[in-house]
């Protein structure tokens, strides 16, 4: 991206939000578009905000030096959910950097104030980066929790034991007066893959913990008696298993210079285990190593990178920020209605002078018999 044009703060007011309210308790239900047919999720990972316009940008191109900031971080979110029109916006981590933000819940406030404006429904979890200031992670996801429009949740209600802040799941409902339009047919998990280990025996990140994984499987089998629903995971910290891939196996790219080049945990957890055997998650998707940003199909579930979006976030000069859409499609039924998920497809915008789109490929396409394939 060249210089930065004076920013416009571009308050979105008009779009069409599909999500309903229960009078009851007041929760915000997200449901599938009754025209398109289709959910529309935009990923932004690893914002790495911190100080607004006096904070400079990494990795850019020495013209863009000059006139680069955070702000480039929020005119490419602001453009990004005009041209996209998401139905729910996912901020997969590092969304500040903590270690150089002088005041995290104003750099917090910045960071999320695209999404805030826009109306639309956004969510949260955490990455390794954010609690760095002077907030703790439990004191983070209280703040996100609190502002506008959000469906983070600070964690599972009626659970008493578990690690971490920001597990949660979301359900999507079918179309508004359908035969689904009552029970979810897209279920979002959200969880806490942790900062750094504190197990001295063990180096590095962190990892998603047994209670974590419990409350997943006990959460994905409560729903999949309701409907067997696809489902899709959003974390920020890659598995150990993102290592199992090759150029030949993935779509995208890998071009982090580490060895290898995948920032995961030293330990496994056993995670992907139990997504595999959970069933449902059709795709996991992350952050972290911002100059990977490849989709593998391992076992049946395509694992994910978002690719940098951030500018004060380390990159490759050259290379664009970018980010994440996937879209959930139904079924269309010869009486004109809508039915299941039919197919999930994802692809990734680049923050250039037309937003090109790259990568376009299907994750999970249903099958006559009512299974992905």
């Amino acid at each position: 991206m060249g210089r930065l044009p004076m920013i416009i703060v571009v308050f979105i007011s008009s779009f069409s939000l599909l999500i309903s309210v229960n009078a009851s308790d007041g929760i915000r239900q997200l449901r599938f578009d009754k025209n398109k047919g289709e959910f529309k999720i935009l990923q932004v990972a690893d914002m790495h905000y911190a100080n607004g316009k006096k904070t400079k940008c990494r990795d850019v191109l020495p013209k863009q030096v000059a006139h680069c900031s955070d702000l480039n971080t929020t005119y490419f979110i602001e453009r990004m959910i005009q041209a996209e029109k998401p139905d729910l916006i996912v901020f997969t981590g590092d969304n500040i950097y903590g270690t150089d933000t002088t005041d995290p819940v104003a750099s917090m406030n910045a960071a999320f104030a695209p999404a805030v404006s826009s109306n639309i429904p956004w969510a949260a979890v955490l990455g390794n980066h954010d609690q760095e200031s002077t907030l703790s992670r439990e004191g983070l996801m209280k703040h996100i929790v609190g502002m506008n429009h959000t469906l983070s949740q600070l964690n599972p209600f009626g659970v008493d034991v578990i690690d971490g802040f920001g597990n949660y799941n979301l359900e999507v409902h079918g179309t508004e007066g359908s035969s689904s339009g009552n029970e979810s047919i897209l279920n979002l998990y959200f969880l806490d893959s942790g900062d750094y280990s504190t197990v001295p025996a063990i180096p590095g990140y962190g990892w998603i913990k047994p209670s974590q994984q419990f409350w997943f499987q006990q959460t994905s089998m409560k729903l999949q008696r309701k409907s067997k629903a696809p489902g899709l995971a959003y974390f920020h910290i890659p598995l150990p298993e993102y290592s199992s891939f090759d150029s030949s196996s993935y779509t995208g790219v890998e071009l982090e210079p580490g060895n290898p080049p995948i920032s995961s945990a030293s330990v496994n957890s056993g995670f992907f285990t139990t997504l595999v055997g959970a069933g449902d998650v059709k795709a996991v998707f992350v952050g972290h190593d911002h100059l990977n940003d490849f989709c593998g199909e391992l076992t049946g579930i395509n694992l994910c990178y978002a690719g940098g979006f951030g500018y004060h976030a380390y990159g490759k000069a050259g290379w664009s920020r970018r980010s994440r859409v996937v879209v959930a499609s139904l079924e269309k039924k010869s009486n004109g209605s809508w039915g299941a998920v039919e197919f999930i497809k994802t692809y990734k915008r680049l923050d250039d002078g037309n937003l090109t789109v790259i990568d376009d490929q299907v994750l999970w396409t249903k099958t006559p018999s009512g299974n992905g394939r």
